[in-house]
């Protein structure tokens, strides 16, 4: 779905602006919506709500299907249509993340949080490039694989066994501004915990070059659609070999250092990428980069899972979904209109630098994170 609306509205407009402000226009939702998603996700059910907002997203990826069929996409129906995505995702987002311990027990959570990305890193890898094959033969394609992976995701989502019901406990619940925001003063309230959230923040926010890959490939590398596709796909790569590993391996010690040298080997990948006039090197630059994320974010989500109170994950994981969306979808507005004032190489190389201060800074004002040794 990323390829093809990527493409599509690059195709319209050709402008690096355009796909910026697509990525604001999926991001602005969640910023409204996800803390209350999150006290949603805690009282009513977290597969429940999950399994809605995939049902959702089928309905979304038909009407890109009927629109791409007849003609009728323009770039204010894609804009429209990735808000209702956005509201979606703000829904699902956090009843996803809440539901792994629900499954599992504290003991084995880093390496289920490591085997479920794993799962969801073999699905990234393999559909960039199924989508940009698919976006290849038409856009209708791309848009129709997509809806039936919502499908199959809802229908999975209705099969799976969850152990604990948290819904029950939490059902008489009264929904008040202050149940709401009480995942916001938690993480506030817990240095390892404000001080995780925050770098992963700014680290994507400034690094974040994957908005620009359709002007990588199309400009600069000259891939076309199958090499966008590959492009997309390659941080997957690199973050599945990761996950592998971790899904059969403990973290071991010094976590904290560990956060942070994946943090620091994310930034100088980005900056590789940036003056990289090879398609190979590229590629190499983005699965490293990937490699180095998913290391971080495995770490990440543990703390946040481990330091939270089981009837307040929902709404934890919805201040960490927020964060991570933020990050993403600030990094791509960020990136689309630095590549528009700098030019696209520029723009990149500027974030992957500034990402390497912000990890010099945060060791040094987050050190009780830095020295962290086990989650």
């Amino acid at each position: 779905m990323a390829v093809a609306v990527g493409w599509q509205l690059y195709a319209l407009t050709g402008s690096a602006l355009d796909l910026g402000l697509v990525a604001l226009a999926e991001f602005l939702p969640a910023v409204l919506l996800i803390l209350i998603a999150g006290h949603v996700a805690d009282r009513y059910g977290r597969r429940t709500v999950s399994r809605a907002a995939q049902l959702v997203q089928v309905a979304l990826a038909i009407a890109f299907v009927v629109a791409s069929g007849t003609g009728a996409v323009t770039p204010a129906f894609i804009y429209l249509l990735v808000v209702a995505l956005g509201i979606a995702r703000a829904f699902e987002a956090p009843a996803l993340q809440a539901l792994l311990p629900d499954m599992v027990a504290a003991p084995d959570l880093p390496r289920a949080i490591a085997a479920s990305s794993a799962a969801m890193q073999c699905a990234l890898v393999g559909a960039p490039v199924l989508g940009g094959v698919a976006y290849a033969a038409g856009a209708p394609w791309a848009y129709s694989l997509g809806a039936a992976l919502f499908a199959l995701a809802a229908i999975a989502m209705s099969r799976l066994s969850v152990h604990k019901d948290v819904a029950q406990q939490t059902l008489a619940t009264r929904v008040s501004l202050d149940s709401v925001l009480a995942g916001i003063r938690h993480v506030r309230g817990s240095p390892i915990l404000m001080g995780a959230l925050t770098l992963d923040l700014l680290v994507v926010l400034l690094g974040g070059a994957t908005v620009l890959l359709p002007v990588f490939a199309r400009d600069l590398l000259d891939a076309g659609p199958g090499g966008l596709g590959l492009l997309r796909a390659a941080p997957a790569v690199g973050a599945l070999v990761v996950s592998l590993w971790l899904a059969n391996r403990s973290l071991g010690g010094a976590v904290g250092r560990k956060m942070f040298g994946a943090a620091a080997i994310f930034g100088l990948a980005t900056v590789v990428l940036g003056i990289s006039e090879s398609f190979v090197l590229a590629l190499t630059a983005l699965a490293v980069l990937g490699a180095a994320d998913m290391l971080g974010a495995v770490i990440r989500a543990t703390l946040v899972q481990l330091e939270t109170p089981e009837a307040m994950r929902g709404r934890v994981a919805a201040v960490n979904a927020l964060v991570v969306g933020s990050s993403n979808q600030l990094g791509d507005v960020e990136a689309g209109l630095t590549a528009a004032w700098f030019g696209t190489r520029q723009a990149v190389v500027l974030g992957g630098v500034g990402t390497l201060a912000v990890c010099a800074l945060w060791a040094r004002w987050f050190p009780a994170l830095y020295r962290r040794d086990r989650v």
